[in-house]
C-alpha cells in the first residue's frame, strides 16, 4: 500500500509540472506545433535515461524513491519517458526485432485509439 500511496503523489506532482512547461512552453513558442508536448516528452525521457541508469547501475537510490520518482513523478510528467526508457532496454539487451516492433505497435495503435 505505501509503493500505491508513492505512486499517487508522484503522478500528481508530475502532471502538476507537465501542465505548468507545456502551458510555459506554448506561451513562448506558439500552439501551431506540439512544442509543450514535445518539450515534456524529450526532458521525461532525457530524465528516466539518466535517473535509472544511475539508480540500475550505481544501486544508489531506494526502490521506494525509484518507485515515486520514475513510475510516480515522471509516470505523471510523461508515459512516454517509460515507452522511451522500456524500448531503448530492448535494443540494448538485443531484442531489436521485439523493440521495433514495439515501436511500430505503440505508434500505430496509439494513433488509432486517438
Amino acid at each position: 500500500m505505501f509503493r500505491n500511496i508513492l505512486v499517487i503523489i508522484g503522478g500528481g506532482i508530475g502532471a502538476f509540472f507537465r501542465y505548468l512547461l507545456s502551458g510555459w512552453v506554448y506561451k513562448v513558442l506558439g500552439t501551431n506545433f506540439p512544442h509543450g508536448t514535445l518539450a515534456v516528452n524529450v526532458i521525461g525521457c532525457s530524465v528516466i535515461g539518466l535517473f535509472l541508469t544511475i539508480a540500475e547501475d550505481r544501486f544508489l537510490i531506494s526502490p521506494s524513491f525509484r518507485i515515486f520518482f520514475a513510475v510516480g513523478v515522471l509516470g505523471g510528467f510523461t508515459t512516454f519517458s517509460t515507452f522511451s526508457f522500456e524500448t531503448v532496454g530492448l535494443l540494448r539487451d538485443g531484442a531489436i526485432a521485439i523493440g521495433l516492433l514495439n515501436v511500430g505497435v505503440s505508434i500505430v495503435v496509439g494513433l488509432t485509439a486517438t
